[in-house]
C-alpha cells in the first residue's frame, strides 16, 4: 500500500501536533476509496482524504473526538454508505482509527526514512494493541482485516509505491508535467542540457541533472521507467529516441511533436537500422486523445493522464517492463 501518508504525518507530527491516523481497513461493495487509503485529521487540520462527503465529515468529528479524549486505543468502526449516512454507494467501509503522539516524530522519521530507501515496512496491531507494531518486510503489498468492530486482526504493507518517469527537456510542456505527476505517484527525474535550464524553478523532490549529451543518461535509468522526451532541439530529441530504443524494458516511450515529427523520425530510425516493428513502441504525438488545448498545462494534464492509465493498467496485469503501444486518435496540438 502506498506510503503517500507518512510526509504529511511527519510535518504535522514536527508541528507539536498529535494527530488521528485513518486508515480504510476493508471495503464491500461501492465505496469511495480503496482499502489502504489514508487521512490524517489534527484538532486544527487534516491531510488527505478517504472519499469525502459525509463519511468523511463524521470520520473526521470522530477522530477529533479521539483528540479530546486522549489515549485512546486503536478502534475499527463500520460505516455504511447507504441514506442514513447521505451517502449512496451503498457499500461499507471499515476504518481504523490510531491516534499517533507529536512525541512519537523520531520513530515516524526512522520508518520514512526505511520507506524511501526502498523498504517494505508491515503494520500489525489487534483489537488488544495501544498501538501499531511496525516491522520491515521484503517486498510485500497487501492489507486485511479480520474480525468486526470489537475482535479484530489487522496487516497493512506500506511501500513508497513510486514509478520511475524520465523527462527529458525543461520548457513549459514540462514544467507543467512535473507538477502534475507526482501527486499520482510518480518518482521524476529530470534531465536537461542547458546550464539555465531550472534556474528560477522550484525543483524540490526532483532529481535533476544537467548534461551535455542528455542520452547519456538513458542506459541508468531503471527498468520499467516511463520515458517523455521533450527538450528544445529536435536534434536532441532524435539523439535520445536512439538511445531509448536500444532499451527492450521501458514502460513508456513518449516524444512530444506533430504527426510530419513522427513520420520524419520514423524514416530516420529506419535508415539507421531500427526493425519497422518496433516503431509502435513510440507515443508521438503523446497525450490520451479528446484534449485539444494548445496549452502547456492541457498538453500536460493529457500526458500525465496518459501516464497514469499505463501505470494502473501495468499494476492490474502484473506486465513489468514492457512496452505499450498506443492509438493514434485526437491528441493535444504539439509543437513541430
Amino acid at each position: 500500500m502506498s506510503a503517500d501518508w507518512l510526509a504529511p504525518l511527519i510535518a504535522q507530527l514536527a508541528a507539536g501536533q498529535d494527530v488521528v491516523l485513518i486508515t480504510v481497513a476493508r471495503t464491500q461493495g461501492s465505496v469511495p476509496r480503496e482499502a489502504g487509503a489514508s487521512m490524517l485529521v489534527g484538532r486544527e487540520r487534516t491531510a488527505l482524504t478517504i472519499g469525502g462527503g459525509h463519511l468523511e465529515w463524521q470520520a473526521i468529528a470522530h477522530a477529533r473526538r479521539r483528540l479530546a479524549s486522549g489515549g485512546s486505543r486503536p478502534e475499527i468502526e463500520r460505516y455504511s454508505l447507504g441514506a442514513r449516512l447521505g451517502q449512496c454507494c451503498g457499500g461499507v467501509v471499515w476504518l481504523l482509527f490510531e491516534n499517533i503522539p507529536a512525541a512519537a516524530l523520531p520513530e515516524w522519521q526512522a520508518r520514512q526514512a526505511a520507506v524511501e530507501n526502498g523498504a517494505s515496512l508491515q503494520r500489525r496491531l489487534d483489537h488488544h494493541a495501544r498501538a501499531s507494531e511496525w516491522t520491515a518486510k521484503a517486498g510485500e503489498k497487501g492489507i486485511r482485516l479480520d474480525g468486526g468492530p470489537t475482535n479484530w486482526q489487522f496487516t497493512q504493507d506500506v511501500t513508497a509505491d513510486r514509478f520511475p518517469v524520465w523527462i527529458f527537456g525543461a520548457g513549459h510542456v514540462a514544467q507543467a508535467l512535473v507538477r502534475q505527476l507526482p501527486p499520482l505517484g510518480a518518482a521524476i527525474t529530470w534531465i536537461d542540457s542547458r546550464d539555465e535550464a531550472f534556474a528560477n524553478i522550484d525543483t524540490g523532490g526532483f532529481d535533476t541533472r544537467i548534461a551535455d549529451m542528455p542520452e547519456s543518461e538513458v542506459a541508468s535509468a531503471p527498468a520499467g521507467t516511463f520515458f517523455i522526451v521533450m527538450t528544445h532541439s529536435h536534434a536532441q530529441d532524435f539523439a535520445l529516441c536512439e538511445a531509448i530504443y536500444r532499451r527492450h524494458d521501458f514502460a513508456y516511450f513518449g516524444l512530444i511533436g506533430s504527426h510530419s515529427k513522427r513520420a520524419s523520425f520514423e524514416r530516420r530510425l529506419l535508415d539507421r537500422g531500427l526493425a519497422r516493428q518496433r516503431l509502435g513502441e513510440l507515443t508521438c504525438p503523446i497525450g490520451i486523445p479528446g484534449i485539444v488545448g494548445k496549452q502547456p498545462a492541457a498538453i500536460a494534464l493529457a500526458v500525465a493522464a496518459e501516464i497514469l492509465q499505463i501505470h494502473h493498467a501495468r499494476q492490474l496485469l502484473g506486465q513489468v517492463a514492457r512496452p505499450r503501444l498506443l492509438d493514434r486518435l485526437v491528441r493535444p496540438f504539439q509543437p513541430e
